[in-house]
């Protein structure tokens, strides 16, 4: 068994095959699958999917991006919608100072006041980060949850192993499976297991063996094959093990 731990099958490029998509995961073990929010009309549609669909969970939060339109009337809207049943984290929320398409003083805010909803409902947290790693570990330091999930990691082996001290999880996603992602695959050798977690961030960062194809969650298993060839363990017992990660970060 596979859990996809992040996945935005809301996006339009699924509408008209959703089931399938989700049916083909099922094929290929991906038994398991956290759909995350990034705006409130995303986490709506997250959470009607995760009704629909047996094994699919959700998660709702505002993306970084989207942070200039964050208000407190947004927040109790969260409130509301994380306590809908199968949601099963605050997410995605964070800081991205590589594009910087809100302010960053408003992305700072909009990250702490989630952070604090998080805290509120006991409830996990999904966390994007591009460009502003001491940013955010400040803003982490003084969240009180230990169930912190760094998505799609791209960043250095010396931030990821402070966020390990933490106790904090770290995701790979598709970009592992790339050669040229040198960095990347030193950190998926480095890391401990029982602090990885696998996700395909669907539909983009389609892995090396589906390159230039929308990606989905079937396409987890070459993440857990490159995952497991870098570890120099069999694919079995990455999925195991990152499983079991999944299970107990999400309470699924």
């Amino acid at each position: 068994m596979l859990v996809d731990t992040h996945t935005h099958l809301q996006w339009p490029s699924f509408s008209s095959d959703r089931a399938e998509v989700i049916e083909r995961a099922r094929m290929r073990d991906v038994k398991a699958i956290v759909n995350v929010g990034y705006d409130l009309a995303a986490c709506r549609q997250a959470i009607e999917i995760a009704k629909q669909h047996e094994g699919v969970f959700a998660a709702v939060g505002i993306h970084p991006h989207n942070a200039n339109s964050f208000t407190e009337s947004t927040a109790r809207t969260l409130g509301d919608l994380a306590r809908e049943g199968k949601v099963v984290a605050i997410g995605e929320i964070g800081l991205d100072f590589y594009r910087n398409l809100s302010s960053r003083d408003r992305q700072m805010k909009a990250f702490e006041r989630q952070l604090a909803l998080a805290e509120d409902l006991s409830l996990s947290v999904v966390v994007h980060q591009r460009d502003a790693e001491q940013e955010t570990l400040k803003i982490l330091r003084g969240f009180s949850g230990k169930k912190v999930l760094i998505h799609c990691w791209s960043g250095s082996l010396d931030m990821a192993l402070q966020y390990v001290q933490l106790g904090y999880t770290i995701s790979l996603a598709g970009p592992v499976t790339f050669p040229s992602a040198r960095r990347l695959r030193e950190v998926a050798k480095a890391i401990p297991a029982g602090s990885l977690v696998l996700e395909t961030d669907c539909p983009w960062l389609a892995p090396q063996s589906h390159r230039g194809q929308r990606n989905e969650p079937a396409f987890l298993v070459s993440i857990a094959d490159a995952v497991a060839e870098l570890k120099g363990v069999d694919t079995q017992t990455i999925a195991d093990i990152t499983t079991e990660n999944a299970k107990r970060f999400f309470s699924i």
